[in-house]
């Protein structure tokens, strides 16, 4: 699986993709996969204040509940509504499937996180390839 490279990645296998002062979050497809069939998702009302690697919504796949981590701080502008109803597009297209946009507090932030070569290495490492 190709990660795409104007992403950022987050050791908890979150995305984000940042244009300007705004950041659009979601998840990876090796979270997508290794949750499995995702059947509802959790998230945020806009103007929520969401902090740099604390939680701020939840996935349920049929295996577990995973906490989602913020890759980033900021506050939430948009809230992928459709995930309410289809939380599967999710499983069809993870990269596409976005969650939620933010304003950006700091747009520095995100110079901390991994790049896609670099998330690829660490699912890699973490799978036991």
């Amino acid at each position: 699986m190709a990660y795409p490279s104007d992403f950022k990645y987050t050791k908890e296998h979150e995305w984000i993709k940042a244009d300007g002062k705004t950041g659009t979050v979601g998840i990876t497809n090796y979270a997508q996969e290794s949750l499995g069939d995702i059947v509802f998702v959790e998230l945020p009302k806009v103007g929520t204040e969401i902090t740099a690697g604390k939680a701020f919504g939840s996935v349920e796949s049929v295996k577990a509940v995973s906490d989602l981590y913020a890759p980033a701080s900021g506050t939430v502008t948009e809230v992928n509504t459709e995930l309410a109803t289809a939380p599967e597009r999710i499983n069809k297209d993870a990269h596409a499937a976005w969650m939620l946009k933010i304003r950006l507090k700091n747009p520095a932030e995100l110079n901390g996180l991994l790049s896609a070569p670099d998330y690829e290495k660490f699912v890699a490492e973490e799978a036991g390839h």
